[in-house]
């Protein structure tokens, strides 16, 4: 090897080989920090991509969630309010069963037919104040039934179907103008009294069923997003105990490195005790 002040080849090379273990070092540092063995385009450009729309889908999911847990919440507000409606049919039919019997006085028909509209006002009550963020599937105040996003694409969605408990309606056939103050009223209005019992009944059951539905969908929805965060773990994510590991062998490289390029630096030194003495 050739001796020379002006190329010093062995500290090039020692250079060279510094430079490369500090651009890992980088490297993995930077896989520390982040977490991640792909976090850019840069380093693996394929897993990246598929990364990136991996997580697309988890955002989406994210809405559908939103979505689902709102409807949920509105089925939940309705069923409570369909199950109260029920209980109070219940109790109107109580007194309108006892205002059939012909004995009773013209003054006990009237406490009866009292207690028979107050509960019916508080009917109306409950079915108006099952609201939730604006929707009400019980007064017929929706257009149409409602629907929920369902997927990532929105291509699907999930119903809930409206349930039109007011009076005077296809489920409710009573009326704010029904009487009992007397056994003829009394048997007319249990008539229809006893029909709306069973349609009440059964439109609460189909909101129920759909409520269970939805739940089920919703569940659904988060262990798919859980499946999705594992999958871009599984591409992306760095095993930390293997980096910390080469951290470490990086770090004595380095120090090396940095001696080597230390006495690359120092041999045309060597030259000096050529010219000593003359």
């Amino acid at each position: 090897m050739t001796l020379s002040v002006n190329t010093n080849q062995p500290a090039l090379i020692a250079l060279q080989n510094l430079n490369r273990t500090n651009d890992q070092m980088q490297a993995t540092q930077t896989r520390i920090n982040t977490g991640e063995s792909i976090s850019t385009a840069k380093d693996n450009a394929a897993v990246w991509s598929i990364a990136q729309e991996q997580r697309a889908d988890m955002s989406a999911l994210g809405a559908v969630k939103m979505s689902l847990d709102r409807a949920t919440s509105i089925a939940d507000v309705a069923l409570a309010a369909g199950e109260s409606v029920s209980d109070l049919l219940k109790l109107m039919r109580e007194k309108v069963v006892a205002a059939k019997d012909t004995s009773l006085t013209t003054t006990s028909l009237q406490s009866l037919n009292s207690d028979f509209q107050g509960l019916l006002k508080n009917l109306q009550q409950v079915i108006k104040s099952a609201v939730f963020d604006g929707a009400n599937l019980l007064d017929g105040s929706q257009p149409a039934d409602m629907t929920f996003l369902a997927d990532a694409d929105a291509a699907q969605a999930i119903t809930l179907s409206l349930q039109n408990l007011s009076l005077g309606g296809t489920i409710n056939t009573l009326t704010a103008t029904d009487d009992i103050l007397t056994p003829a009223n009394a048997t007319a209005v249990l008539t229809r009294l006893d029909a709306t019992m069973s349609s009440v009944n059964q439109a609460v059951g189909n909101i129920g069923t759909q409520a269970k539905q939805i739940d089920a969908h919703s569940s659904f929805v988060s262990r798919l997003n859980d499946v999705l965060e594992t999958g871009v773990g599984n591409l992306v994510d760095a095993d930390l105990a293997k980096e910390s590991a080469r951290l470490q062998a990086l770090q004595v490289k380095q120090q090396l490195g940095a001696q080597a390029l230390s006495i690359a630096n120092g041999a045309p030194q060597i030259i000096l005790s050529l010219f000593k003495g003359q």
